[in-house]
């Protein structure tokens, strides 16, 4: 597959007929990354997360209760894509308003790993990452709010970046929990996430939430020969299976090898990050989901009162997943429970910031595996419990509002792919991307899904 790098310097006759090959691609793969095949205008391909507004297309964010919505702007993001050669191209699969690890909970049925048809691409970006893993596009845009970029980036062995929390404008994303959504980017290689993120980045007036930093211009100066001091965490690794760990130590043997200093640390248990993520996440989604009611967005159910309307839409309109989350949301912020849970998570979450700061008094980045685990088999996680686990080692990131860079180092014994991350600090994706582009070239992981097309 072209690279996004080499596709910015083809010509619009080039282009046109890219496009026309890719949509060719994917709708032969029977993989249902895409659901959609919208374009808009010229430039350079880039599959859209089904939760990021593209004017005049369908936007459902995975759910049966936004359809028939049509989006009446651009997102930022896509405004800063069109301004840089590029164009949104194509909408990409994903679980129900960014709820789940799997795209399992879609209303447009579940994505199929490239490789192994049989396994997730993970979640909720998976349409994104199976879709470039698979060649059936040259990158991708995703959104991350506990991990839903890095997580089907390393379950279908390509990269995937989570920015810093304000770097990129969240104005036209579909909002889940709005202290911890981020757009970013999917790509092939690191280069390309650093040309996509590139495109993406910047301040912007109309997100409260944006941050007015100075801008670099990373992807034309990425340094992969720059040594850092990458910090390594013992006890996370113990909580990974065997697979897992023997790439994470393999890695960090190379990154050695390549000239890091390798320090070794610890952190509190995964288990607060997992407890003060979904009472928070839950707590905002619970009001960020109120406005849909069947009056101003997508279907409306049969309906006598305006009382059955609401209840009816909602009943019918939302999947199961996304009920359960607005429940939890919704009695962690009732009286009585309210200073209990929802307070006490937002202290905690203060304690995960200082526990990362005091990391990097010492260390440029850090090391973390991704997931527990590699991709499991579709349906095989019944318990949402065990869903809710496979994020352990990615929400930290979002609570603490810190850019991270998933990117595959392996395959375990079945040829599924092993992805690990780093962790900088918040603004400081010049050295993130730095770091990925080293640690990239040391361990060399060749790409090669079984469902190449």
């Amino acid at each position: 597959m072209i690279t996004l790098k080499e596709a910015l310097i083809k010509s619009k006759e080039e282009l046109s007929r890219l496009r026309a090959e890719l949509e060719i691609k994917a709708k032969e793969s029977n993989l249902n990354a895409y659901i959609g095949f919208e374009s808009s205008g010229e430039g350079v391909p880039i599959l859209i997360k089904d939760n990021i507004q593209v004017k005049n297309w369908t936007v459902t964010s995975g759910s049966k209760i936004l359809q028939g919505y049509i989006a009446p702007y651009d997102a930022t993001a896509i405004v800063n894509l069109k301004s840089k050669g590029m164009m949104a191209f194509g909408r990409a699969n994903m679980d129900e308003f960014a709820m789940g690890s799997t795209t399992e909970s879609s209303y447009y049925g579940v994505t199929k790993n490239p490789y192994g048809e049989e396994r997730v691409p993970g979640g909720s970006s998976g349409g994104s990452a199976a879709a470039v893993a698979a060649g059936i596009a040259i990158a991708a845009l995703g959104s991350d709010t506990g991990g839903s970029i890095r997580q089907p980036a390393a379950y279908c062995g390509c990269v995937g970046m989570k920015p810093t929390y304000g770097r990129v404008s969240r104005f036209g994303l579909a909002a889940y929990a709005s202290s911890l959504d981020q757009i970013g980017p999917i790509t092939q290689n690191v280069e390309d996430a650093a040309i996509l993120y590139d495109a993406i980045k910047g301040y912007d007036p109309k997100d409260s939430t944006s941050a007015e930093f100075e801008i670099e211009d990373i992807a034309n100066n990425i340094n992969s020969d720059a040594k850092f001091t990458i910090a390594v965490i013992d006890n996370y690794i113990s909580e990974a299976d065997e697979e897992i760990q023997k790439a994470y130590a393999d890695t960090v043997k190379k990154l050695a090898e390549a000239g890091h200093t390798i320090i070794h640390k610890n952190m509190q248990n995964t288990k607060y990050d997992i407890a003060t993520y979904y009472i928070l996440a839950t707590a905002e989604a619970a009001t960020n989901l109120a406005r849909f009611d069947g009056v101003r967005y997508g279907m409306r159910a049969e309906s006598n009162t305006v009382e059955e309307l609401y209840y009816n839409t909602r009943t019918e309109g939302f999947g199961d997943e996304v009920k359960r989350r607005i429940l939890l949301g919704n009695f962690v912020l009732s009286s009585g429970y309210y200073d209990a849970y929802y307070l006490k998570a937002q202290k905690v979450r203060h304690l995960i910031r200082d526990e990362f700061n005091a990391i990097f008094a010492d260390a440029d980045l850090i090391l973390s595996p991704v997931a527990p685990s590699v991709a499991p088999k579709i349906g095989a996680i019944h318990d949402p419990l065990e869903m809710y686990k496979s994020d352990m080692y990615t929400i930290a990131i979002n609570l603490a509002g810190l850019p991270a860079i998933s990117l595959p180092v392996a395959k375990n014994k079945e040829g599924m792919p092993i992805g690990l991350q780093l962790i900088a600090k918040a603004f400081n994706e010049k050295i993130l991307f730095d770091g990925a582009a080293s640690m990239e070239k040391a361990v060399n992981y060749k790409s090669e899904p079984a469902a190449k097309l």
